[in-house]
């Protein structure tokens, strides 16, 4: 139990952050036409989580750790592309899409979540640095405890955004709400960026 519930705390804490995955997961919330279509895209970031969570708990983190030009790379691919989900997030108009019929597709919201999930600098090195070395700690029946309840966490909290997202949309809230959030979230990433960039030594 202790493995378990040191799992959820320590998931919990590691996503909660505003973030590039839990602004994509919440915006096709709003964006899509109903919940379902945008399920795709929660689906396709819980089980992205569910990939480094495991490859992080049962190895990898090791391997990463040990080798500076691993973190290195990481480091400076996600930099480079956070800066691009920066200009493509504040281009955006939100919900007036919904308007225009240019909600995204099934595919490119899977494209946009597999590369929000697996190129995002953050969601890598706090999945490998954090969850990896702590599970460190544990062997057999409980390091597979906490990569579960990891995992868990994972998957109830991009589901609660997406929900939240739809949920918000029913009221009717105005679209420039939405395009103000979005402006917003440009900024965070960027500035995301820029202290990856600052601390990259």
């Amino acid at each position: 139990m202790q493995a378990f519930v040191h799992g959820i705390i320590l998931a919990f804490g590691l996503i909660l952050p505003l973030g590039v995955q839990n602004i994509f997961v919440f915006s096709q919330g709003v964006t899509q036409p109903n919940i379902y279509k945008a399920l795709p895209a929660t689906l396709a970031a819980a089980l992205c989580d569910t990939l480094l969570i495991f490859l992080a708990v049962f190895g990898l983190s090791i391997i990463v750790l040990q080798f500076e030009w691993i973190r290195l790379i990481l480091l400076i691919s996600g930099i480079l592309f956070l800066c691009y989900m920066g200009k493509v997030i504040w281009s955006s108009v939100g919900v007036t899409n919904l308007e225009e019929g240019r909600a995204l597709p099934i595919k490119q919201q899977i494209l946009f979540a597999l590369s929000v999930s697996l190129l995002n600098p953050h969601a890598l090195l706090d999945t490998v640095g954090v969850i990896g070395t702590s599970a460190l700690k544990y062997k057999g029946i409980d390091q597979i405890l906490f990569a579960t309840a990891s995992v868990g966490v994972s998957w109830v909290w991009f589901f609660s955004l997406t929900i939240t997202g739809a949920y918000l949309k029913k009221l009717h809230i105005s679209g420039k709400v939405f395009i103000v959030f979005n402006k917003l979230s440009a900024l965070f990433i960027w500035g995301t960026a820029i202290y990856l960039l600052i601390n990259l030594d």
